[in-house]
């Protein structure tokens, strides 16, 4: 059906709305729209990160993971060095709910061991007359918080003259899980440390070398063809070997930590550079020069920002690196020492095939390693993607 044409002289008909004058939900026909055009750029990364559910919930995990580390006496069922020598080398134990069909809530069963005369192995049994309810915000082994506060609060406990091994135990009885909540404070912090060394290194001379070119260029990219060319693990155990056997725990600690952050600065300082190169010649950069601003502004505040997707991206996938580069050193005896506990210390207690054999859970701290390197590389993939969101 048309609409008939107004008789002629007669005022047209007036279509403008009375409505407040939006132009940015004028020009996107929507409120959603207009609250995209309107966002910043950390509003923009956050929302199209959030969309990303596996990197999502992998930054919820590790971020769960690092703040256990600052509570890992209290999370801990066991003292570190507590010893139960009556449960050597006992197998992991179940958590149940139900005895006899009533609920009873998380308990386990006592065990009673036997030693098998022709292996010379004990022989761990359930008792299932011996319930052994399991204790929450209880009290137990005492420790040193941090090393300053003297307390015995724990988050789980055992019962009163019972035992709780959900993990195991190792040759000297302790326990396993206990152990590996500890190691990951070493495990964890010794990848941070480690990439702050390299990612420093990595950008000021990569980034020098592809600001300034010329002789200095030469001379770097020469140094990174031979550090890289050189194996990685040999060196890593020539540089740790080089470390007196005087030095203390925490100097063995911080001594493999430099020298993991030296050792991965190459790839870091050699993307720096061919990305600075392509960058340098752009109009913004120039004018900045015309300005007079310094070569550290300009690479700092102008460079680096534009390609800081690659840089979160070689962050995440370097952290799992050293934290395997640790555990690799640890696990060969070239690394920490006890007393100081790493995921890589605790792997060493299953060396040879018998013992993997006998007593598999003592491969236990392989599954936390597995886990975070995994939780990085999806963060680092969905963090990649959120630096750029426009894409």
């Amino acid at each position: 059906m048309t609409t008939p044409l107004p008789e002629p002289g007669a005022p047209l008909t007036h279509y403008v709305s009375s409505a407040p004058f939006d132009p940015m939900l004028l020009e996107t026909g929507s409120a959603t729209q207009t609250r995209f055009h309107r966002a910043s750029q950390k509003q923009l990364m956050w929302w199209k990160f959030k969309r990303h559910r596996l990197a999502y919930f992998s930054g919820i995990f590790l971020l769960l993971l690092y703040g256990s580390i600052a509570i890992a006496e209290f999370l801990a069922p066991y003292n570190l060095h507590t010893r139960n020598v009556d449960f050597i080398y006992s197998p992991p134990q179940r958590v149940h709910l139900f005895h006899d069909g009533n609920f009873v809530g998380p308990f386990v069963y006592g065990r009673s061991m036997t030693l098998d005369i022709n292996s010379l192995r004990r022989i761990y049994s359930d008792q299932p007359n011996d319930v052994q309810p399991i204790r929450f915000f209880c009290r137990g082994d005492s420790y040193r918080f941090w090393g300053l506060v003297e307390s015995n609060l724990h988050l789980v406990c055992p019962a009163v003259g019972g035992q709780m091994f959900l993990l195991g135990t190792d040759r000297l009885g302790r326990d396993v899980l206990s152990r590996i909540i500890y190691g990951a404070r070493i495990s964890l912090t010794i990848g941070l440390i480690g990439i702050s060394i390299s990612f420093m290194l990595g950008i000021i001379i990569g980034g020098l070398a592809g600001y300034w070119g010329g002789l200095f260029d030469l001379i770097v990219q020469r140094l990174i063809e031979v550090l890289q060319s050189l194996p990685s693990l040999p060196l890593w155990m020539a540089l740790a070997a080089i470390m007196p056997v005087t030095w203390s725990p925490i100097l063995v600690y911080f001594g493999i930590t430099i020298i993991l952050g030296i050792i991965d600065w190459t790839g870091l300082a050699r993307a720096v550079r061919s990305k600075l190169l392509a960058l340098r010649e752009e109009d913004y950069v120039v004018a900045a020069q015309l300005m007079g601003a310094s070569t550290p502004r300009i690479i700092g505040r102008h460079l680096i920002p534009g390609f800081m997707s690659h840089l979160i991206a070689s962050a995440t996938i370097s952290i799992p690196g050293m934290i395997l580069g640790e555990t690799a050193l640890s696990f060969l005896g070239l690394g920490l020492r006890p007393p100081i506990t790493s995921w890589g210390i605790l792997l060493t207690e299953a060396k040879s095939v018998s013992i993997i054999a006998f007593y598999p859970w003592l491969l236990f701290p392989i599954i936390p390693v597995v886990l975070v390197i995994l939780a990085f590389n999806f963060l680092g993939d969905g963090l990649r993607d959120a630096a750029d969101p426009y894409k």
